[in-house]
């Protein structure tokens, strides 16, 4: 409670989490789940332009391959925004390259909202990429701003937000999407480029508030500004402890320049870090559950739901991730981060394996299907306990102020390339393993939650200085850790 107070003391810090989510991973949930509702209405007009040019239709498969493409080509985008957050976070420091960041919106709503009339399904997919790299600059940016802008008794809570507006985000879509309000079939485009809102509204409020403390003292070396960003985000209460934590992380980064991402591999301090981060970066995407939205019409159709219901159904999901996001951005602080971890993928496998049961039984038991599509519930809800938002907090807190930028980049990377071979081959697996779909997906679950007990530290109500210390005595394991023997001292005048 003593928390939550100071969270709402801290006004500024409460519109801060606002002004970035709202652009930041906000647009990723959004752009994640819109493009669900309009997926019959995009493939038919995808066929009717290149009747119109050709002559003849699409078959049937290449229809698919096309809608595939415009599917992952938002996790091919967001691979290159997360290749570009990192030198964006170092130049332009973290709260304008989230500002700079809405250019991309800005183009993809463009050219969303005039490809029907221009007659050009290149359009989408060039907006779809566009759309992707915002995201991808988003995502790492807006928890590296929030983390380094937070106390470390909220730092867990507030870079956990980040997965709310993710959720957020998704269930807006979701809603936005609904026949009864942008899913009409003459509607798409502007469904589409609805994403230009949420943009606006960061441009319009992110340039009120401030900058990162850490990138203000740590990289611009400006105490001044730091202590007055400080000032802004913590209110009237004492600073003098905090600044001297951040002046000790300043001291321990001096002399030193930011890492480039392929020096994170080579360095044997940084070897835990690293492997935690490859790791759990990959089974979060890995595990399947982005793709319960991109495909969410489909996994339910699968289980049986009638076509009617479907959309109401995906609403569901997304609103099981949102609330589960609230609770464990209240927990985390609480219960820690392996816990939330462990348990997450721990459920996951759980339910994830009834699932399969209840489909291959679907047949001979029509009751089945009930617990079928309470296994996809479920499986959101334990995705949104630990998954969802703790691994997004492992870049900003295993990693120090000159390595943080290249290991955001590394996690972002990877998690998109993971993204978009996932999203651009789940039909074809769809088509394949048919009720035995979620299968692969198990055995990463339960690789999450088995490395989480066995390698991850826990790094609760530590300050990044702590972290780094305890990391760095885990890379090097062997020092000696009691007395050492000592040579008798040497009397300069009797050395010979």
């Amino acid at each position: 409670m003593r928390a939550l107070s100071r969270l709402i003391q801290g006004r500024i810090l409460l519109l801060t989490i606002c002004a970035a989510g709202i652009g930041g991973t906000f647009q990723f949930g959004y752009n994640l789940s819109i493009i669900n509702a309009p997926t019959s209405h995009i493939q038919e007009f995808t066929n009717e332009t290149w009747q119109a040019r050709t002559g003849e239709p699409l078959p049937d498969h290449l229809i698919l391959l096309m809608w595939s493409l415009i599917v992952s080509l938002y996790p091919l985008g967001g691979l290159f925004g997360a290749l570009l957050a990192g030198p964006l976070a170092i130049t332009l420091g973290r709260k304008k390259s989230l500002l700079v960041n809405n250019i991309f919106v800005v183009l993809a709503a463009i050219l969303f909202g005039f490809s029907r009339k221009a007659g050009s399904f290149e359009m989408i997919m060039l907006g779809r990429l566009l759309v992707g790299v915002s995201a991808g600059v988003s995502m790492n940016i807006q928890p590296m701003y929030l983390g380094e802008s937070a106390p470390k008794e909220l730092r867990g809570a507030v870079a956990m937000s980040s997965a709310i507006f993710t959720a957020l985000g998704i269930v807006m879509g979701q809603v936005v999407g609904l026949r009864e309000l942008l899913g009409d079939p003459q509607a798409w485009p502007l469904l589409l480029a609805s994403c230009l809102v949420p943009g606006v509204l960061q441009l319009a409020s992110l340039p009120l508030l401030p900058e990162s403390p850490r990138y203000l003292l740590i990289d611009c070396g400006d105490t001044e500004a730091c202590l007055a960003a400080l000032r802004q985000l913590r209110g009237s209460g004492d600073l003098a402890r905090e600044l001297e934590e951040l002046e000790e992380e300043r001291a321990a980064c001096q002399g030193c320049r930011a890492r480039r991402p392929w020096e994170l591999f080579q360095h044997r301090a940084l070897r835990r870090q690293v492997t935690s981060l490859v790791v759990l970066g990959s089974a979060m995407e890995l595990c399947g559950n982005d793709l319960m939205y991109a495909y969410a019409s489909s996994v339910f159709q699968k289980a049986g739901v009638p076509e009617a219901k479907v959309q109401y159904a995906t609403i569901g999901t997304g609103s099981c991730e949102l609330l589960m996001a609230i609770v464990s951005c209240v927990a985390v602080e609480r219960m820690g981060r392996r816990v939330l971890l462990i348990g997450g993928y721990s459920l996951m496998a759980c339910w994830g394996s009834i699932f399969t049961v209840a489909l291959c039984l679907q047949s001979s038991f029509p009751w089945t299907l009930y617990l079928a599509v309470a296994c996809i519930f479920a499986s959101i809800l334990s995705f949104g306990i630990g998954p969802a938002g703790v691994t997004g907090i492992l870049a900003t807190e295993l990693f120090d102020q000159m390595a943080r930028p290249a290991a955001c980049m590394v996690c972002g990377a990877l998690m998109w390339i993971m993204l978009f071979l996932v999203s651009l081959g789940f039909p074809f697996i769809m088509e394949a393993l048919s009720h035995f779909l979620y299968v692969p997906f198990l055995g990463v679950c339960v690789c999450g939650a088995i490395y989480t007990g066995l390698f991850l530290p826990e790094t609760k109500g530590k300050t990044l200085q702590e972290i780094s210390e305890e990391l760095h005595r885990l890379n090097f394991p062997r020092r000696p850790q009691g007395p050492t023997w000592r040579s008798p001292e040497v009397i300069q005048s009797t050395e010979l």
